[in-house]
């Protein structure tokens, strides 16, 4: 919690990478699914994406989504700060790999362990700049501003790619067993 307190509407949600990827790997290698392809684990060190992030006056929060995945971080802001979270399906990373094994086997990326990924909440007049700091770092290449915040009561929305609204809901158990 960098500045929780000072979370507000408008701010910018960044994410780092693509999500899901270590969830699927990790299920892939686990599981009998019979299914094999392109799926790696995003493991890796955040440290130099946290320190582009922290050279912002304007970052208000950061974390990894390991366990919780993308949208229980996001779950854990509004609870924190008291604030909608809206996010935008079509600007969200997720490879097509990741997201064809979701839909064989009913899962949503956007629940699934991320590692090497970092989720940020950063003023909205200096989201640009970070995503372009974050972006030139080789980690950070695929760096997105995928949605922003609001108050208008509903703690996690999404913004389908079909221009509909979506509420997400708090997972009760993690599709992904905790293995460390």
């Amino acid at each position: 919690d960098l500045g929780m307190h000072r979370i507000r509407p408008d701010d910018r949600i960044v994410v780092s990478g693509p999500v899901g990827d270590h969830g699927i790997a990790v299920m892939l290698a686990r599981e009998t699914f019979e299914i094999s392809g392109n799926v790696r684990s995003d493991c890796g060190s955040v440290i130099d994406l946290a320190q582009a992030a922290m050279e912002f006056d304007g970052l208000k929060f950061m974390r990894d989504p390991t366990r919780a995945g993308l949208a229980g971080v996001a779950y854990e802001i509004t609870q924190q700060a008291g604030v909608t979270v809206r996010l935008r399906e079509t600007a969200i990373p997720v490879r097509d790999s990741v997201r064809m094994v979701c839909e064989m086997l009913g899962y949503d990326p956007l629940y699934l362990a991320c590692e090497g990924r970092l989720v940020a909440v950063v003023d909205e007049r200096e989201a640009e700049t970070a995503l372009a700091r974050m972006r030139a770092l080789p980690e950070g290449s695929d760096t997105a501003i995928i949605g922003c915040l609001a108050e208008d009561g509903r703690p996690v929305e999404m913004e389908t790619a079909l221009g509909g609204r979506r509420i997400l809901e708090v997972l009760e158990d993690d599709p992904l067993p905790r293995i460390c």
